[in-house]
């Protein structure tokens, strides 16, 4: 994914968070699913800021049924996520994916 389409997901979508993560997701109307991971140069050094970018990856190619068809996925690591490690990002992640399942899509705004 593009800089522009991390923007119009961070802008426009819709948003839940743990301690370590947060996830948003949108509607893009394109026919795939699309997942995209940020971790920020704050977070350890490059090879912990690569680890958890890799179980992010793992977790979103093993779990792909979990997310709704046609939507852009945008996961951001918190500090507390370089700590963890496969089983609590997994869990993490899974709880994410319910509620944002379950949460309505966010309805655009009318300029009159």
């Amino acid at each position: 994914m593009q800089n522009y389409e991390f923007r119009r997901v961070y802008s426009k979508g819709r948003s839940a968070a743990t301690s370590r993560l947060v996830l948003y997701a949108l509607r893009n109307y394109k026919g795939d699913t699309r997942f995209g991971i940020s971790v920020s140069a704050k977070i350890g050094n490059a090879v912990t800021r690569n680890k958890i970018r890799r179980r992010c990856k793992e977790f979103f190619r093993l779990n792909s049924a979990l997310f709704k068809n046609a939507s852009d996925y945008i996961a951001v690591a918190r500090l507390p996520a370089a700590g963890a490690d496969y089983a609590e990002l997994s869990r993490d992640l899974t709880y994410l994916a319910d509620k944002l399942a379950k949460m309505p899509d966010k309805k655009p705004k009318v300029r009159k």
